[in-house]
């Protein structure tokens, strides 16, 4: 046994993270870890990772306890970590990133970067990334962030490596790389701890699997002979069917209507539209232009029936048009505020008066988002940055509720959350459009989109391709993805 993990106790402050984490890895497996957010995997394989210690328990490392109280330290065991969130220094180049740390130098002790970039240039080439050794980190894509983290990892050598959400901010391609990339470490004998939100990735990759709930080890098996129900099952403590489903509703007015060169297109209210096209196609382009942080050069734009001028987020907030970002932690969240300042953010002119926050007022609003968005929290002083991904977006989501937006941008509402919290948001989501709004949502989650959204609009070059109706193949949305029309 490569690593094994018996009783692992942590506890931060007053919040009990972990109660009993047990896990046992062997060489030349891919081990899933599955849990909702919350339920310890990322804090127990940060233990591993050497990035916290544990507060009890053991942990054995090729037959011997161990207790690593640095990243370094478990690193030189051969240990390394792919994080969900990017840790990358975002002023170094992508070959400074995958060295960093571990430079190398020549005779007289200079820095070799020459040799970095080789040795950079070959790794990317020889995974079919789309990077380049000499970019900075600080202009790439959460994607291609993610990508950098898979290459540091591997580059150094390992005898097990952990994968935390690896493909959540990818392509449907790159996520394949990815696979191509874990299978073969597997078949050097390498060990796999691979954290994933995504049921297709399960039957693809995983040997046997691990879940966690509530911070204890609940079961362990073979993937082979387990069912995604059963999954599920241990997963949430509960039976969960038809997790996607939605039962569409009468639109009703127009909300928006964009024209712009090589898009147009309109939502109503009581509406999802989904977005669908790969990576670099424009979505998030599109998203960031509506509200106003990348300027529009030319085109209209009408929010119920009225054209609408929109060059900075405040008109369009003003316009009652709202974004659900991408990058939650960097754009989305105030991540060192409590989570009751991030909820008012957008509307501190409804509990203010006279240039004074009215404290009662703030309490009660707080109080009925929490309650509805069903919040986990400790209370709502609590950062909302150490809430789980999939509460951190449900604050995201509660912002724009409480100013009363219309119109909701959702860029990739569900990356990096788990089952449970992905159907919580789209439960928010239909809860939004039944109320009078029009929502539209970027996904690259093709099964998504087809049991979501009442139409998909296909973007392919800054431009929109295809409208299909919500009952249309993957097959169909990728060849208009990927294709022109006349291929």
């Amino acid at each position: 046994m490569l690593l094994q993990l018996q009783n692992v106790q942590k506890r931060f402050g007053g919040v009990v993270a972990l109660r009993r984490g047990d896990l046992s890895v062997q060489r030349g497996e891919v081990h899933l870890l599955l849990g909702e957010n919350g339920a310890g995997k990322s804090t127990l394989m940060r233990i591993v990772a050497g990035m916290i210690t544990a507060d009890d328990g053991e942990m054995q490392w090729q037959g011997r306890p161990v207790r690593f109280r640095a990243p370094v330290e478990a690193q030189r065991a051969g240990i390394g970590m792919v994080h969900q969130e990017s840790l990358l220094a975002p002023h170094f180049t992508v070959a400074e990133n995958i060295f960093l740390g571990r430079e190398q130098s020549n005779a007289i002790g200079w820095i070799n970067r020459r040799r970095g970039l080789e040795q950079t240039r070959r790794l990317i080439e020889e995974h079919r990334f789309p990077l380049q050794a000499e970019w900075r980190v600080e202009k790439l894509s959460p994607a291609q962030r993610q990508l950098v983290e898979i290459c540091r990892a591997v580059a150094h050598g390992a005898d097990l490596l952990i994968f935390d959400e690896p493909t959540s901010a990818l392509s449907d391609a790159e996520s394949q790389e990815v696979f191509r990339l874990v299978r073969t470490l597997r078949d050097r004998g390498a060990a796999i701890i691979y954290i994933t939100h995504r049921m297709e990735e399960l039957r693809a990759l995983g040997d046997r699997v691990t879940v966690l709930r509530d911070g204890e080890t609940v079961w362990t098996g073979e993937m082979r002979e387990t069912s995604t129900p059963d999954l599920i099952r241990h997963m949430v403590g509960r039976s969960f069917e038809a997790i996607y489903n939605r039962e569409p509703v009468t639109p009703g007015p127009e909300l928006l209507r964009v024209d712009l060169p090589g898009i147009a297109f309109s939502l109503r209210a009581g509406e999802i539209v989904g977005l669908a096209g790969l990576i670099g196609a424009g979505r998030t382009e599109l998203c960031r232009a509506l509200f106003g942080i990348d300027p529009i050069k030319s085109g209209r734009l009408f929010v119920e029936d009225r054209e609408v001028k929109i060059r900075s987020p405040r008109d369009a907030v003003r316009a009652g048009i709202a974004l659900v970002p991408e990058d939650r932690q960097r754009a989305g969240l105030a991540a060192s505020l409590p989570i009751a300042n991030n909820m008012m953010l957008a509307s501190m002119d409804r509990i203010s008066r006279f240039g004074f926050v009215q404290h009662s007022a703030e309490r009660a609003l707080v109080a009925a988002q929490s309650e509805r968005l069903a919040l986990k929290a400790a209370s709502p002083r609590q950062l909302a940055g150490r809430l789980s991904g999939g509460n951190q977006q449900k604050v995201v989501i509660s912002k724009w509720v409480v100013r009363g937006a219309r119109v909701i941008l959702f860029d990739e509402p569900t990356r990096g959350i788990d089952i449970a919290a992905k159907a919580e948001v789209f439960r928010l989501m239909d809860e939004l459009v039944r109320s009078g709004a029009a929502i539209l949502m970027v996904s690259s989650e093709l099964p998504e989109l087809l049991q979501v959204a009442d139409r998909i609009l296909v973007m392919r070059a800054g431009c929109i391709r295809a409208e299909l109706p919500r009952h249309t193949t993957q097959e169909e949305i990728l060849r208009h993805a990927a294709l022109d029309s006349s291929s």
